[in-house]
């Protein structure tokens, strides 16, 4: 990789405190933008240049999402390049975004979630661990990369609340439902003792190192498989859930922004298109012409 890539990523992670999973989409994304490029320098870059990879990529089917993270990458990494003055002007910045394709957030129904965290059982510290971490995913509605950050000086149990480092290291206090709570306890005191490297994490593997975000989707998939649910169920499924169900109950959106750590009430509003389904069948059940 060029200098010029590695010293726009040490900027992302020394002064934007940018988060690992961005530093990683970002190190792939200009990799494969360089390796493109061939014999083109990235300071000869020009808008159609950026054009024919988006178009390169649109070829391999990559989707809209993606395309519109790899060009805010190629936008954030020429901005920085103008400010270094390695180049004079950004051949990113008139590109216009992709739209995204609306996709409605998908959730578990409640009763399916009850399922799925009542699916750990036994006396084993790994299954105590299994149901801690489902149970503290739709408590509290955290993303897994947060859940993966948690350390055990994060959570407050006499106070029911837990610190959370989320996007670009902003930390954030949420409240654990005392269901989850009790696992966490319960999990804590069964979990192996002594040292390790993962010692200090709330959730650790039995190598005792921090468990990743493929450790927790591989533990979730785990207990899908027993169960022999057919739906295609991820982690990111139990903060859909968390969101739905809250709305579903009448929480207010500000409320649920917090919770959730968004930046911007708008992306928090899609969730009230999925919980218009309950409106939808109040209506349809209440009103005489429906």
């Amino acid at each position: 990789m060029s200098n010029m890539i590695q010293n726009f990523m040490l900027y992302l992670e020394a002064e934007r405190n940018a988060s690992n999973h961005t530093l990683i989409n970002y190190r792939v994304d200009l990799k494969e933008f360089e390796q493109f490029l061939k014999d083109i320098k990235l300071i000869e870059v020009t808008p159609i240049d950026i054009r024919r990879f988006l178009a390169y990529l649109s070829d391999k089917e990559c989707s809209r999402s993606t395309l519109g993270r790899k060009l805010a990458c190629l936008r954030s990494f020429y901005k920085h390049m103008v400010r270094e003055g390695n180049v004079k002007t950004n051949p990113a910045s008139g590109i216009a975004t992709p739209k995204h394709e609306k996709r409605l957030p998908a959730f578990l129904e409640i009763e399916e979630m009850a399922k799925l965290l009542e699916a750990p059982a036994g006396d084993k510290w790994e299954s105590k661990r299994d149901k801690a971490i489902m149970e503290l995913l739709y408590s509290s509605g955290l993303r897994v990369s947060e859940l993966v950050g948690v350390n055990i000086d994060d959570v407050d149990i006499d106070n029911n609340l837990i610190k959370v480092r989320g996007k670009r290291k902003k930390e954030r206090i949420v409240p654990i439902g005392p269901v989850a709570l009790k696992a966490i306890k319960a999990y804590l005191d069964s979990r192996p003792k002594g040292r390790g490297e993962g010692i200090e994490s709330l959730f650790m593997n039995k190598n005792r190192t921090r468990l990743t975000d493929r450790s927790v989707r591989r533990i979730i998939l785990k207990y899908v498989k027993k169960l022999g649910i057919q739906k295609d169920i991820y982690p990111h499924m139990f903060r859909h859930s968390f969101a739905t169900h809250l709305l579903d109950r009448g929480a207010d959106l500000r409320s649920v922004q917090e919770l959730l750590g968004h930046e911007n009430l708008s992306t928090t509003q899609i969730y009230t298109h999925v919980s218009l389904r309950k409106v939808r069948e109040a209506y349809e059940l209440a009103h005489p012409r429906a």
